[in-house]
């Protein structure tokens, strides 16, 4: 999400790596367990299996990790995760997208709603702010696998949509449904990604000022805590001069 790699870099600079590491992985272990549960325990034959170990271990999540997590889908006494999507809205009107794997609706639903309204924001009805994100596939490769035009033409032959290339990475954007194949693709032409998954990516994003981003980021932070929250996407812009004073 717009503005979320700079809050990843705040959150490791305030010394909280180790707490948000453990949870990151309880994440990926769940998406993993889920993905194998629904699908084949082989990654080679499951599509959303395969993303979700690759994205583990672009964290550096240990081996035995991920193969307990895959274990763990074929246990007759596997957990059963409901997948839920909620919308609503943040300080500033931003709009906000949160994924949750829950064992419990209304626990999740509960805290959720609770956070929202706790931070200055409030928890609308599904539907209410999707239609101004669209659901793609989002690559990411350091900057040193090559220049913006040579990763251009291999995320073109791969199939890709678009390409976004700074001074730090490649951020490559294809059609959600087309992830797999052009992440495959890629991979021959560049190597492993740092990260492969699909995103709600903003048609448009709110700029916040110090006050605004403090507030958001806040929000933010509180639903990311949560166990049974996934994701947090949100459609905000905060300016390095903004950053530099968090």
């Amino acid at each position: 999400m717009a503005g979320h790699s700079k809050w990843a870099n705040i959150q490791h600079r305030k010394g909280r790596q180790d707490a948000v590491r453990a949870k990151l992985f309880s994440k990926l272990s769940k998406e993993i367990t889920v993905a194998a549960k629904m699908g084949d325990p082989d990654p080679d034959k499951n599509p959303r299996l395969r993303l979700a170990v690759k994205e583990a271990k672009s964290v550096s999540m240990p081996k035995d990790n991920i193969e307990r997590a895959i274990k763990k889908s074929q246990g007759g006494d596997a957990e059963s995760y409901d997948e839920i999507r909620y919308e609503g809205y943040g300080p500033g009107g931003v709009a906000v997208i949160v994924e949750a794997m829950t064992d419990n609706r209304n626990r999740t639903a509960s805290n959720v709603r609770s956070t929202f309204s706790k931070n200055g924001g409030n928890l609308g009805e599904t539907g209410s702010v999707a239609f101004m994100f669209d659901r793609m596939g989002r690559i990411v490769y350091p900057a040193s696998v090559g220049d913006g035009d040579s990763v251009l033409l291999a995320a073109i032959d791969a199939g890709a949509e678009d390409v976004e290339s700074t001074d730090e990475e490649h951020v490559i954007w294809c059609a959600d449904t087309d992830l797999n194949a052009v992440s495959t693709a890629l991979e021959g032409a560049l190597g492993e990604a740092d990260s492969t998954k699909l995103v709600w990516k903003p048609q448009t994003t709110t700029e916040l000022d110090l006050d605004g981003a403090r507030s958001l980021l806040k929000l933010i932070d509180a639903l990311e805590d949560d166990d049974d929250v996934q994701n947090v996407t949100a459609n905000f812009e905060i300016s390095d001069e903004v950053m530099a004073e968090l």
